[in-house]
């Protein structure tokens, strides 16, 4: 299994709730995602992100898929109004 897991810093932290529910919009659309969670942050902190995504795909070419995938490109592209800084990790779990 791949984990896939990326932090969002938003321009507007107020905007989170509504990229989380455009984040979980994706679920149904992409038959590669074999689990999907967003959630905002609670804590507020100097070193926290605004938002995370977690999401497991079977394999390398499951998240390949999704990368590429029409609902996720225009997520991606829709994000840019809203996002200021956006990381990632990718790695295998068992």
């Amino acid at each position: 299994m791949l984990t896939h897991i990326v932090f969002f810093k938003l321009v507007d932290p107020a905007t989170a709730p509504l990229v989380r529910d455009a984040i979980l919009a994706l679920r149904p659309q992409i038959a590669e995602l074999r689990h999907l969670e967003a959630g905002v942050d609670v804590m507020r902190t100097d070193r926290s992100w605004d938002l995370a995504l977690l999401a497991h795909f079977d394999d390398r070419a499951g998240l390949d898929a999704y990368s590429v995938h029409p609902a996720h490109v225009a997520f991606v592209e829709w994000l840019r109004a809203y996002r200021q800084a956006v990381c990632a990790v990718d790695y295998e779990s068992p």
